[in-house]
């Protein structure tokens, strides 16, 4: 009923950029929450950046000033501007979206399937 597709991963050279896009899509009636996350082989999943509600935004501490989310101007597209990536940025990148599915029983979480970023030294 909800799906996430996710772009613009790939491999950069360390110092370089890279721009993630997301869309929702589906049976989506409202979303509160949508953004980033990312998971390197065997670490755990953690927040990159995101939109709350109100589209206040949080990033994790290791990316700020470095990347920037931003929304499209449709509501169910975001963006990750990822810059002077680090090798320690090498992860899977996963889109998040926090909603309300129409006739659904109450609010969700939905993945996208993820796109690799890979930062070389």
């Amino acid at each position: 009923q909800v799906q996430l597709v996710e772009s613009g991963g790939g491999l950069v050279q360390a110092g370089g950029s890279l721009r993630l896009s997301c869309v929702a899509s589906g049976r989506i009636f409202a979303i509160n929450a949508m953004g980033w996350y990312r998971q390197a082989p065997g670490e755990q999943r953690e927040l990159v950046a995101a939109f709350g509600s109100g589209d206040t935004t949080s990033y994790a501490d290791s990316v700020k000033g470095r990347f920037t989310i931003s929304r499209g101007n449709a509501r169910n597209t975001v963006y990750l501007q990822m810059n002077n990536l680090k090798s320690e940025d090498t992860a899977v990148y996963y889109c998040n979206v926090h909603a309300l599915v129409t006739g659904g029983p109450g609010w969700g979480d939905y993945w996208g399937q993820g796109t690799q970023v890979t930062v070389s030294s």
